[in-house]
């Protein structure tokens, strides 16, 4: 079965609240959109949110990319040789992981559909569902503890908290908010590279007794040597983030001792399911748990980082929340939220349905 029509675009999707981070104020989200259609009308979809201050690539690389090279690489291709087309991918687009991750979505959407089967059952399902992580974003003390609490009250039993600035201030914090929500939410933490290895030990000593379930890139990138200098106990309570991209750093961080318990795969670092899928590998021979995030994402990513995360027996952890506050998508579908667990829905492919004026 041969693909016969590619088109590429972009989307602004709009926020249904601005959040801040530590380096800016977010009220919208540019994600890229590739459509395909099989010579017997199947059609698929995959998407890309660039982060470039995660990757380098932006928006504007990440489009160009796209419609450079897509027809190219995908048009008269037999979707049945999904494997070659995904090396033909990543040797193309070496610097432009969210194309690729746009691409390869969409690619196994279609490979799904034609065999009929959820996307899952392509790579096993090992998990029924789990429970997602919800991010807070950087507010004060008070506003973060009722925060917080509303998350809880609409059914969320996992937050995680930014963290990184001022590691006293990220103490007050910590204690405040479980104040506030009581001891049966759990707390994660991402501390965005914002720590050095003293207060990264503060931090852990003074918040131990709120039970804090990871903490996110506690060191920048460059310092991951300096995580080996740290016990054990606190190396598997880490979990790698921007350390983290593609397979190769999979490989580099799973040499003894390990640097981090945790990985916490990216579809828009690594360039979609086939090298993440290589990643969850490494972490499973390694025994290395998961953690599965995203950026501010369409539905159509987030769903496929759904199925891939419940088809790894390393898979721990989700933080699978960024398509919670879009105001509009090109998409609906894709995945059940129940009381804050995620289940991937039983239609085939990815389970998406495109809206009506989505391709207008």
């Amino acid at each position: 079965m041969r693909i016969k029509n590619v088109r590429v675009w972009s989307e602004d999707l709009k926020l249904t609240e601005p959040y801040s981070i530590s380096y800016e104020t977010i009220d919208s989200v540019e994600n890229v959109f590739v459509h395909i259609e099989l010579e017997d009308g199947t059609w698929a979809i995959g998407s890309g949110s660039p982060a470039e201050f995660v990757t380098g690539e932006d928006n504007s690389s990440c489009l160009r990319a796209l419609k450079d090279h897509s027809k190219n690489l995908l048009l008269d291709k037999n979707i049945n040789s999904i494997e070659t087309i995904c090396r033909s991918i990543n040797k193309a687009l070496p610097s432009n992981p969210a194309a690729r991750a746009a691409l390869d979505i969409a690619l196994f959407d279609a490979y799904s559909k034609i065999k009929n089967v959820p996307l899952f059952k392509i790579f096993g399902r090992c998990h029924e569902g789990l429970h997602t992580s919800v991010t807070m974003g950087i507010k004060s003390i008070k506003e973060s503890s009722i925060e917080a609490e509303e998350y809880v009250a609409k059914g969320f039993h996992l937050l995680k908290v930014k963290t990184g600035s001022n590691v006293d201030h990220d103490i007050e914090l910590i204690h405040k908010i479980r104040e506030r929500v009581g001891k049966d939410v759990g707390i994660r933490v991402d501390a965005n590279q914002g720590y050095n290895k003293k207060d990264l030990i503060k931090f852990i000593e003074d918040t131990e007794k709120h039970n804090i379930e990871l903490i996110e890139q506690p060191f920048p990138r460059e310092l991951d040597s300096q995580m080996k200098d740290l016990p054990k106990l606190i190396r598997d309570k880490c979990a790698a983030d921007e350390s983290l991209h593609g397979p190769d750093d999979a490989l580099r961080l799973s040499k003894s001792p390990h640097y981090f318990g945790i990985y916490n795969i990216k579809l828009m670092k690594c360039g979609g399911l086939s090298s993440a899928k290589k990643i969850a590998e490494t972490a499973n021979k390694n025994g290395i748990d998961l953690m599965w995030g995203c950026m501010d994402e369409s539905i159509v990513s987030i769903s496929a980082a759904i199925h891939i995360a419940l088809s790894s027996p390393s898979t721990k952890y989700l933080d699978l929340d960024g398509s919670f506050d879009l105001a509009k998508d090109i998409v609906s579908g894709g995945f059940k939220l129940m009381s804050g667990k995620l289940m991937p829905t039983m239609k085939p492919g990815l389970g998406v349905n495109l809206n009506d004026k989505a391709l207008a």
